[in-house]
């Protein structure tokens, strides 16, 4: 792999430095593999009437997988980011759009509805706001059926990151058909870096108009929008070094994902990598059930030489088994504490006398229980025994002269 096309060194700047003729041939060798891979019977020898070679190419879809040297984000980042590919990856006519918009519902849905065009808005299934999505979706099998109805979910950014507790494992399980942020949301004019608030018309108690409250771009402006997301591919950060984002499907010519390939990448590495070129390690392609092809692989594996241990030089407390350096001293607790250049442990246990200290008292020593006395006892019982019987002779002869 040293000699490998996919090993390059990290650039000073911000230039590609992915070969083309590398992702080329892996994306060649993995769409010539998952079709393989879909003519093949199963395991089981048993034969799947419903399966579709071609049908089960196109749906495959191809990955691609980034790998850093540091996490991207120590926490988890629930605001999604998207990527417009030259190759959407949603381009069927048939296709359905959940649009989820912040409130007011009812001013989205004219929109759609008036001033949409007619091809658009035949594609736009439902338009829900975030109040309507909690309060009809709530329970599971309401999820289930929204999930299987439409096949993009696109969100608007201002209440995106509040769909994951709304919708919940039923969509944010899988990353298929994870909402997709949208811009909707007019931008007012700043004045001294502060956003000029909108004036409202009449008094206190006046209805404002549902286009000021719901704050929306022009209709024009949302469109073009919309028809870009459709086919965006998905970033998801998450606190780790690995990232995942769909590039396209493998029944696709292997050209077409090379240059979806080179444009996420690009951006990705652009917007959402810290450090950009110098903090990527990896980059493959994958299927879903495939290995992961090499297409840039940096021959730096630390980011900075501060992780770097020179020759010759070791750093025990990182190593386990390793024994401590003299001058670092060993987690003791207090009172196990050795004492330097003092006593030893016998001789600190015992409390130091002074002169004219008082002497403590001694513990009273416990008095001991009388010994046991077995034939006393013996004879007390056998005299209370003779006592109850006279008792009883004496009741049963008042009873006779009775």
């Amino acid at each position: 792999m040293s000699n490998s096309k996919a090993v390059a060194k990290a650039p000073e700047a911000e230039v590609v430095p992915v070969d083309s003729a590398q992702a080329l041939k892996a994306c060649k060798a993995l769409v010539a593999h998952i079709k393989k891979a879909a003519g093949k019977p199963r395991e089981d020898g048993k034969q799947d009437l419903l399966a579709d070679e071609e049908s089960t190419v196109a749906e495959t879809p191809v990955w691609l997988t980034l790998t850093t040297k540091k996490h991207i984000h120590d926490s988890n980042r629930l605001q999604p980011g998207k990527i417009i590919l030259p190759h959407p990856l949603n381009t069927a006519e048939d296709v359905s759009i959940c649009l989820i918009t912040a409130d007011p519902q009812r001013y989205y849905k004219n929109v759609v509805a008036d001033e949409f065009p007619e091809d658009l808005r035949a594609k736009i299934g439902r338009v829900v706001d975030i109040s309507h999505l909690r309060s009809k979706f709530k329970a599971f099998e309401a999820q289930r059926k929204l999930f299987s109805e439409h096949h993009v979910f696109l969100a608007d950014d201002r209440i995106i990151n509040r769909l994951p507790k709304a919708l919940g494992k039923t969509f944010y399980k899988s990353t298929v058909k994870r909402p997709i942020p949208v811009v909707l949301m007019a931008q007012r004019p700043k004045v001294d870096g502060k956003r000029v608030p909108v004036a409202k018309t009449g008094g206190k108690k006046a209805k404002r108009d549902p286009a000021e409250t719901a704050n929306a771009r022009p209709a024009e402006e949302m469109v073009a929008e919309i028809r870009r997301a459709m086919g965006a591919a998905l970033v998801h950060l998450s606190p780790s070094t690995n990232t995942a984002v769909r590039v396209g499907y493998a029944g696709w010519e292997p050209e077409k994902l090379v240059e979806n390939v080179e444009t996420v990448v690009r951006e990705l590495v652009g917007r959402f990598v810290p450090q950009g070129w110098r903090n990527v390690r990896n980059i493959y392609v994958k299927g879903p059930e495939t290995a992961a092809l090499p297409i840039y692989q940096t021959d730096e594996l630390w980011l900075d030489e501060s992780k770097v241990v020179p020759d010759g030089q070791e750093a025990p407390s990182a190593l386990p088994g390793k024994a401590r350096p003299a001058a670092e001293k060993a987690n003791i607790s207090k009172k196990r504490k050795p004492l330097e250049d003092g006593p030893s442990v016998e001789e600190a246990k015992e409390p130091a006398k002074e002169e004219g200290e008082r002497p403590k008292k001694k513990a009273k020593k416990a008095t001991p229980l009388p010994e046991s006395n077995d034939d006393r006892l013996d004879k007390d019982i056998a005299e209370r025994k003779a006592k109850l019987k006279k008792q009883k002779k004496k009741a049963a002869g008042k009873a006779e002269g009775i």
